[in-house]
């Protein structure tokens, strides 16, 4: 079942039963209310019917008129008909026999309004509903003040059944109409719902069928389907944006392989001659392939770190830069004999060491190679949390500066040294991961200052 279906069907329940409730609720309500009327006015008049006396006094031509023995009060009118009497009134005594009766016919004498008419319990009663000439009545029996006999008095309950009937109809049809505007408008409001929705799942389904990532989001609106809608939005393009990232890292990692294993292949095919080459030749060969192998290898070592990169889930701790530095620094030293002079204060960031201490290891490995006098050292300075590596070497041209942190860039009077020129776009990576910026600026004397800076803590 779909989601539109499920709120429409939620609805219309929800709807259904709250009506269904009240409606219910009322009947029963008022059912009570107009029952108690009825029995309100049946005992009032049986209260004061009781306290008559019936001894023969009041009219009646003979034995068999039914207005033998009533009252004065009770005599007159006693021969209407049924249904023009709002209350009956009927006599019985101690036996049961009935000493006087409506002029229409005698109401219904059971074992209980024996009970009551036996009854020395003062103010004795009991009511019940039966059926007279087809027509419901409410009876009500009560014991008489002498204690012999009960008075019983009805009243029709068909108007009130009938008010009852159509209160009833009322609130049926009232139940089914609310029910069909609710299934209407919970029709209406899914739909609005669920059509931003499915406009992202038939999105959602594009990008999973074609691979492409330039489908258009054109869900709007401030709410939770529009939210959604915009961070899906920005998820492709996070996600375009990577895969051409990956493509060009991939196109470009290709092309600098490519020299290497040239290279690898034509001192390959030069070795298959071994015999015929001079020992001056072949030390030569062999330190070419010791070179290539070298320099393939820290390649495709930065390929991988930066293809694969430092998940960002990783969790940040407190690094002061002082110490990365430093470890850098020693292991730089031993790695190349270069005097590296470090000079740093009490930075401290929320960072990940790993890729900070490799990008400061990159800027001074990529000093390293640019150093032609070892006597010459390079300057490592951490301030603020601003990393600065100086060196001596040739510099950078003011054309290659906004270019030095690209990917495989190597500027024209770099090609000659070895290197992947993907060194610095490592530091560049790393720095803009814990929010930071990278600078790179001629040095006054001759050589370069490279590095990058981060907020600190």
């Amino acid at each position: 079942m779909s989601l539109r279906a499920k709120l429409v069907l939620g609805l219309v329940a929800l709807a259904a039963f709250a009506t269904v409730a009240i409606g219910v609720s009322s009947y029963v309500s008022i059912r009570d209310r107009l029952y108690g009327e009825v029995d309100d006015s049946l005992e009032l008049a049986a209260v004061r019917l009781a306290a008559l006396r019936f001894d023969g006094r009041a009219g009646g031509s003979g034995a068999g008129d039914r207005r033998q023995g009533l009252p004065l009060e009770l005599a007159d009118g006693f021969d209407r008909p049924r249904s023009f009497e709002q209350i009956l009134v009927q006599v019985i005594d101690g036996n049961g026999t009935v000493r006087a009766a409506p002029a229409t016919g005698a109401l219904p004498v059971g074992d209980r309004e024996l009970a009551v008419a036996t009854a020395t319990r003062p103010r004795s009663a009991f009511r019940r509903d039966v059926e007279l000439d087809g027509e419901p009545y409410r009876l009500l029996t009560v014991a008489r003040d002498e204690g012999r006999g009960a008075v019983m008095v009805a009243r029709s309950l068909a108007e009130t059944r009938r008010s009852l009937d159509a209160i009833r109809d009322r609130t049926a049809a009232a139940a089914v109409l609310v029910t069909l505007a609710t299934g209407l408008a919970g029709w209406l409001v899914a739909h609005q719902l669920t059509r931003r929705l499915l406009a992202l799942t038939l999105a959602a389904e594009q990008v999973a069928s074609t691979s492409r990532l330039d489908v258009p989001i054109l869900v709007g609106g401030r709410d939770e389907a529009g939210r959604l809608a915009g961070a899906f939005s920005r998820m492709l393009e996070a996600l375009a944006r990577s895969k051409d990232s990956q493509q060009r890292l991939v196109q470009d990692a290709g092309h600098e392989l490519r020299t290497p294993l040239t290279s690898l292949r034509t001192n390959v095919a030069v070795l298959r001659r071994f015999e015929q080459l001079s020992p001056d030749d072949r030390a030569r060969i062999i330190g070419d392939l010791d070179s290539e192998t070298r320099e393939l290898g820290h390649l495709v070592e930065e390929i991988v770190v930066l293809a694969s990169g430092e998940p960002a889930s990783t969790p940040t701790q407190a690094v002061r830069l002082g110490e990365l530095a430093e470890q850098a620094a020693e292991r730089v030293r031993r790695r190349s004999n270069q005097t590296v002079l470090v000079v740093a204060d009490s930075s401290t960031i929320d960072g990940r060491p790993a890729a900070l201490e490799r990008a400061i290891t990159n800027l001074l490995d990529n000093a390293v190679k640019f150093s032609d006098d070892q006597a010459e050292p390079i300057e490592l300075t951490v301030e603020n949390g601003r990393i600065t590596v100086c060196d001596r070497g040739p510099g950078i041209s003011s054309d290659d500066l906004p270019h030095v942190f690209d990917r495989f860039y190597r500027a024209v009077d770099a090609r000659s040294r070895p290197g992947s020129g993907l060194g610095l776009a490592i530091v560049r990576d790393a720095a803009e991961a814990h929010g930071g910026t990278v600078f790179a600026r001629p040095r006054a004397g001759g050589g370069v200052c490279v590095g990058f800076e981060v907020p600190l803590a």
